[in-house]
């Protein structure tokens, strides 16, 4: 058995999942620490549909499930305010702040389901023995 095999499309998604809130959360500080740079224009990392339609490839079976979930990179887009400020600055701080805490939170519920995953196959290993 390779030793993909091991590991359920479960566990890629969700070591995806952790990869791409990393680089948001990254994005996200950015906006923040350019609070202040004028006609600075904010930036965040969508992903979400490009993850689900690669997790329903892989269950049509349409290629390696693995290859598509490592394919899937997200693609940053500016999301500027409606209002600027008149430096042209575009960041909204109460804005950026909630997409934070949303992101924070996505990334500790990716971990700690993987953080479960990987305790039942280690369960699974000590009953073998």
């Amino acid at each position: 058995m390779r030793i993909e095999g091991i590991f359920s499309t479960t566990i890629d998604l969700l070591g995806k999942s952790v990869d791409l809130r990393v680089k948001n959360q990254n994005l996200i500080s950015s906006n923040i620490a350019n609070a202040e740079t004028p006609n600075y224009v904010p930036q965040t990392l969508i992903f979400e549909e490009e993850l689900q339609g690669a997790l329903k490839s892989s269950q049509r079976g349409a290629g390696s499930g693995m290859n598509a979930l490592r394919a899937v990179t997200g693609k940053v887009i500016e999301t500027p305010s409606k209002t600027p400020g008149k430096d042209g600055n575009a960041v909204e701080l109460e804005n950026e702040m909630g997409k934070m805490a949303e992101n924070q939170l996505m990334f500790n519920a990716s971990v700690q389901m993987l953080t479960k995953k990987f305790e039942g196959l280690k369960s699974a290993i000590r009953e073998g023995k």
